[in-house]
């Protein structure tokens, strides 16, 4: 399936290897949760196509198109299992990346577990909707 929008524009602008790995990351987050939201966001002179951010009741990764591999990003990287050991970047702090390079296979199955764990961790985060209570007047 082609997809439009901004993301497919970013994909479009990047002809080399990393558009086309950039597209297969975006077909393997969108299979593990077809109900994901895409944007581009972060332009800025360094960057001026912009990162490429996949959200589902907040955000969930982050494709980044670098020199010589591309990004995916988790923000919440530390709290999600990673039993095959995907994850190979950013691994300070709570955030999480896997830096793809040229050639390389990708474990996509694992990746689409990720993907659903972090959106699984954004669900389990978010309040529940506020019941109103009818207030009732004692006269």
């Amino acid at each position: 399936m082609t997809r439009a929008g901004p993301v497919g524009e970013l994909i479009a602008k990047t002809p080399d290897w990393r558009g086309a790995m950039l597209a297969k990351l975006r077909k393997i987050v969108h299979d593990a949760d077809p109900e994901i939201a895409e944007d581009v966001k972060w332009k800025r002179p360094s960057n001026p196509l912009g990162s490429a951010v996949w959200s589902h009741d907040g955000m969930v990764c982050v494709g980044i198109i670098l020199k010589e591999r591309v990004r995916l990003s988790f923000s919440a990287g530390s709290s999600l299992p990673d039993p095959k050991k995907l994850f190979n970047a950013q691994l300070l702090g709570k955030s999480r990346a896997i830096d793809v390079s040229q050639n390389e296979k990708l474990d996509e199955q694992a990746l689409k577990a990720i993907v659903k764990a972090a959106v699984g961790h954004n669900l389990a985060k978010t309040p529940p909707a506020k019941t109103r209570g009818r207030s009732r007047s004692t006269k």
